[in-house]
């Protein structure tokens, strides 16, 4: 394996933490590896782009320890809130942690996978993964970075040659083995089942490894609160971001919450085609209670589950009074990521928070499909098409000034992900084996993120 020492930074910190935490495992022996998508802008920020691609199919659908960091895969272990009853039967159960390194920011950074076989937390599943949920998770995350959402990165989909029976899709269909490339799977979750369990020592020892390897902070006096009030402020801003790409996880359980404001998992995802808030993303929602205008409520509610198992080791009145902060972060994170999406800098929390009321208001009211919207009123260029509904956002938004000149890489198509599409993606890799639409969407949806950036 070609290893630039500089790039290549291994760790193995989840070992400190102890057997209390997770259980060694063995990846499925897959008939065969077939590679299908290698995130080399991803990789290269964990030295890992140089791999041929067969030691990326060794080691990332084979599974051949990484040097220098775990000797082995880790599946995890943690409770959560599924639709708000509480599941103490879950785990990693068709995923594990394989290795952790420093990426080029110096953050600690897990590889998991998802589809890589049983683990003692499987219950009743294979353990696998469709090669269509592969490729509707390349979407998500490729679309959600571009769009400025702290979120986990798809670093490889590998086609495993088993045909998966379905009850919700059409069986059989062929299976996957993915790899993401995320910032820490410890989840709120984790906090949940130490806090069910009473074990307080352990909840200490996560709590401090959470501040020291994923916050890069040293626990001070009150390591609870200081998690907490960290906890809160990542999370505030990714309840914010997925408003601003108008984006529905479809199943914010408190097991699906990272505690550092990463998001991640993406099953029943979609994006809203319109400012609805009751708009809704997993069909077995009935009650809308992840719907779009619900998110910053629902990430909300799983903090709190995070400020009540962290009751165990410090006291109610603190971790109450920090909770109180969440809307108020929150309103500021969602003006500032609003603000970027449109391209204008800020004029102060008063004039800012008038923009946005009024541009909520009129998506709402208009039924403008929204990354159209967005790719028109970027840097002021709303054309004239836009009616006299949109006067007051206008002479609010004229207000503002752009953060940067329009240019050229803004012509074209407004560049969305809406459900068609991800449908249209991926009929040709059923149909024929056809990869070019997925790899051209790709193409499309990083030069919009950098034209945003």
């Amino acid at each position: 394996m070609p290893i630039d020492p500089q790039a290549y930074r291994p760790a193995a910190a989840l070992q400190e933490l102890g057997p209390d935490f997770w259980d060694p495992v063995a990846a499925a022996d897959f008939p065969e590896t077939r590679l299908h998508y290698r995130n080399d802008r991803a990789a290269a920020q964990v030295g890992l782009d140089a791999l041929t691609d067969e030691e990326w199919v060794r080691h990332f659908g084979r599974f051949d320890p990484l040097p220098g960091t775990l000797p082995g895969p880790l599946a995890l272990r943690y409770h959560g809130h599924q639709f708000r009853s509480y599941n103490p039967e879950i785990g990693d159960g068709r995923g594990f942690t394989f290795a952790q390194m420093r990426d080029d920011r110096d953050r600690l950074m897990d590889l998991g996978t998802k589809g890589s076989g049983q683990t003692p937390w499987s219950r009743f599943g294979d353990g696998r993964l469709t090669l269509k949920g592969g490729v509707r998770e390349i979407l998500a995350t490729e679309m959600l970075e571009a769009l400025g959402v702290p979120t986990s990165r798809t670093l490889s989909s590998i086609e495993t040659g088993e045909a998966l029976q379905r009850g919700d899709e059409p069986s059989p269909t062929r299976g996957a083995v993915m790899v993401r490339l995320s910032h820490g799977h410890i989840r709120i979750g984790t906090f949940q089942r130490l806090a069910y369990l009473r074990d307080e020592a352990n909840m200490r020892r996560l709590t401090d490894y959470v501040l020291r390897e994923l916050y890069a902070e040293e626990p001070g006096d009150e390591p609870a609160l200081r998690l907490l009030d960290l906890v809160l402020d990542r999370t505030a801003r990714l309840a914010a971001s997925y408003m601003a790409a108008g984006f529905v996880h479809g199943v914010l359980n408190s097991d699906n919450i990272n505690v550092t404001g990463e998001s991640f998992d993406y099953g029943p995802w979609r994006f809203a085609p319109t400012w609805d808030a009751g708009f809704t993303a997993a069909y077995f929602d009935h009650a809308g209670l992840y719907a779009f205008g619900r998110q910053p409520e629902a990430i909300n509610w799983d903090v709190m589950q995070l400020a009540g198992s962290l009751r165990l080791i410090a006291g109610s009145e603190p971790l109450v009074t920090l909770l109180d902060t969440f809307g108020p972060r929150f309103q500021g994170y969602i003006a500032a990521a609003m603000l970027w999406r449109l391209g204008l800098t800020s004029r102060g929390e008063e004039a800012d928070r008038a923009l946005i009321q009024s541009l909520e208001r009129t998506l709402r009211t208009t039924g403008v499909e929204v990354h159209h919207f967005f790719h028109d009123a970027f840097a002021q260029a709303l054309p004239s098409s836009y009616g006299e509904e949109w006067a007051d956002f206008r002479a609010l938004a004229a207000a503002h000034a752009p953060r940067r000149e329009r240019d050229a890489d803004w012509q074209g198509e407004p560049c969305g992900m809406l459900i068609d599409e991800v449908e249209a993606i991926w009929s040709p890799i059923a149909e024929s084996d056809d990869w070019s639409r997925l790899h051209a969407k790709v193409a499309e949806v990083r030069a919009m993120g950098d034209a945003l950036a």
